[in-house]
């Protein structure tokens, strides 16, 4: 239980770090990045780990992304940790 632990704390702060990354962007840079689900791989301590990035929603008043993380470790990875970010999109008129 306790090596379950530390590893789903691995997984938060790469995907603390991951949204925060994410989130810089704004919704048309987003919709450009995400037009393909992003697959790729980040190390923290050594070790890699699996980050998706996936546009959920695509409104006229905003983008929803979702990022999930895992270790591919079996069957933990069955259930990432994820988070979600909403960019809204600039509205006409509004400076």
């Amino acid at each position: 239980m306790l090596g379950r632990m530390k590893r789903r704390d691995a997984w938060r702060k790469v995907l603390e770090a991951e949204v925060q990354r994410w989130s810089a962007l704004s919704a048309k840079e987003l919709l450009v990045q995400l037009r393909d689900i992003q697959v790729y791989e980040v190390t923290l301590d050594g070790k890699p780990h699996q980050v998706e990035v996936e546009l959920l929603q695509d409104t006229s008043e905003h983008v929803q992304v979702m990022v999930a993380v895992d270790d591919g470790s079996l069957p933990a990875s069955i259930r990432p940790e994820t988070g979600m970010l909403i960019r809204p999109k600039a509205q006409k008129g509004v400076t």
